[in-house]
């Protein structure tokens, strides 16, 4: 029996909705600026999703785009602009950036209070200790889908598959948070495979087309693919081999159509947050 699949688009719809509802109701408009610097492909198409989505929200966004040869002194400057702009509630720097920046440089001079990506020290520092503070949008978005998903994550073993700053690490923390058994596994986990099966929940988030083989998946797990990654002939396809893993699992996010949308739909719903905190 084929598990269900999680419709990412349909449950990122319903939080674009609630959210909108929610900029409606405020005495003010939140506002995103989103830098990107130079012409990487596949960061303009995302920033253009994430700029019709958060105008669909009713939140003040633009992006900033600047040229490939800006230096880091500038792209700082920049930041530090949009840290003293009352205005900006939310600033996030789309990477990759060109090589004469230093990505962690520019992270971490973005104010704590508006890093929506949630990428800062401070936030990672705050979702390690259980403190409240922005959180990173995908692993968060995992979060959404589970609860829309209807699956009971306290006590259940949860695997991830990945770990790194953005995805796993947070991702590990908010499942730990929700009361779930965790174990972090990663591309030199001693027989990974094992690891997976053992998972009644698996996130995948290594960045290897198809690395997680459908019989790795445990009967009745849930697994969410957040790896996307591009084929040699165009194709589009997950961390997770789709096909045989839905036989076994219960249920599975899809590529594309799953943890995608969410992570747009959370940047928005993390720009509001920060613009209560900020503003009361």
């Amino acid at each position: 029996m084929s598990a269900s699949i999680i419709d990412g688009k349909a449950v990122a719809a319903a939080l674009r909705g609630r959210i909108a509802e929610r900029v409606a109701a405020l005495p003010f408009t939140p506002g995103l600026r989103v830098v990107r610097v130079g012409e990487d492909p596949a960061s303009g198409v995302y920033v253009r999703n994430k700029d019709r989505a958060a105008q669909q929200a009713g939140l003040d966004s633009a992006t900033i785009q600047l040229p490939a040869e800006t230096s880091e002194a500038a792209l700082l400057g920049l930041v530090r602009q949009l840290n003293d702009d009352p205005a900006v509630d939310g600033i996030l720097v789309q990477l990759p950036l060109p090589p004469q920046v230093d990505p962690a440089k520019v992270l971490a001079a973005i104010n704590p209070a508006k890093d929506v990506d949630g990428f800062h020290a401070v936030n990672a520092g705050l979702l390690a200790s259980g403190q409240k503070g922005l959180v990173p949008c995908t692993p968060k978005g995992v979060m959404h889908l589970l609860k829309a998903a209807q699956v009971t994550v306290a006590g259940a073993r949860a695997v991830v598959v990945g770990r790194s700053n953005i995805v796993g690490k947070p991702m590990a923390a908010l499942l730990l948070a929700a009361d779930a058994t965790v174990t972090v596994a990663h591309s030199r986990t001693r027989d990974l495979a094992s690891e997976c099966r053992r998972a009644e929940i698996l996130v995948a988030a290594v960045g290897r087309p198809e690395m997680v083989r459908g019989d790795w998946i445990a009967e009745d797990a849930v697994v969410i693919d957040v790896g996307i990654n591009r084929l040699p002939n165009g194709g589009l396809v997950g961390d997770v081999e789709f096909a045989p893993a839905r036989e076994r699992a219960a249920a599975i996010t899809p590529v594309p159509g799953g943890v995608g949308p969410m992570t747009i739909a959370c940047l928005l719903e993390n720009t509001v947050e920060a613009a209560i905190a900020r503003r009361g």
